[in-house]
């Protein structure tokens, strides 16, 4: 896998006298291009496309992603208020930790909470039921670490050995899914199909129960 820039583009001609400095400027165009590809994946696929506020927070375009994707992700409080605040569809919230005075707003402004581990899910399981009591509606997920690695890059790697990112497959029992409604595994980037299917094939092998 190499990343590579796509070139100038439309800024090639760009007149830069034309915006006032510093800013940032963004070609609305390419990133509806990007979007439609997203969105066409989603579609075929029947899967739900989220963009991710720590890869690409620029609120301004919020509702031009709205025009295309589910939703959004939040890794914690701060980008969970934002996506509340500017963007539209589902949010989902996931963060290796949680600070336990963050945990209620989180509950209450997410979709969907993914937790780290079933220990992790234990600890907050009374701020969980309060938040439930007062009628908040929210699914629970969560993240698994497939002990498989795809990445070519080793630091970059969620998957490597000795990583805290996810819960360990191997380890995973019948009890620790009570409650739970999704997994999230999170190991590749910019990658094709075909690694996603080794990823899933490596949960399948580990697992001593069916997972669906």
């Amino acid at each position: 896998m190499e990343t590579k820039a796509a070139g100038p583009g439309s800024f090639a001609r760009f007149d830069l006298s034309r915006v006032p400095s510093p800013c940032f400027v963004v070609d609305e165009a390419a990133v509806r291009r990007n979007l439609a590809v997203l969105k066409d994946v989603g579609d075929r696929g029947g899967a739900k496309v989220l963009l991710a506020l720590k890869a690409f927070s620029m609120w301004s375009l919020a509702d031009v992603v709205g025009e295309y994707l589910d939703g959004v992700c939040a890794s914690g409080l701060w980008e969970a208020r934002l996506a509340r605040e500017h963007y539209s569809g589902e949010l989902t919230t996931y963060s290796p930790a949680y600070k336990r005075e963050d945990l209620p707003e989180i509950l209450a402004l997410s979709d969907t909470v993914i937790f780290n581990s079933p220990d992790q899910l234990a600890r907050f399981k009374d701020e969980i039921a309060a938040a439930r009591q007062q009628g908040q509606v929210f699914e629970i997920g969560l993240r698994l670490n497939p002990e498989h690695s795809e990445s070519e890059v080793e630091k970059y790697d969620p998957c490597q050995r000795g990583s805290r990112l996810g819960f360990p497959v191997s380890q995973l029992r019948p009890e620790h899914l009570e409650g739970i409604d999704g997994l999230h595994i999170h190991a590749l980037c910019e990658q094709d199909f075909e690694p996603l299917r080794r990823v899933w094939e490596a949960v399948e092998s580990k697992v001593g129960f069916p997972v669906s």
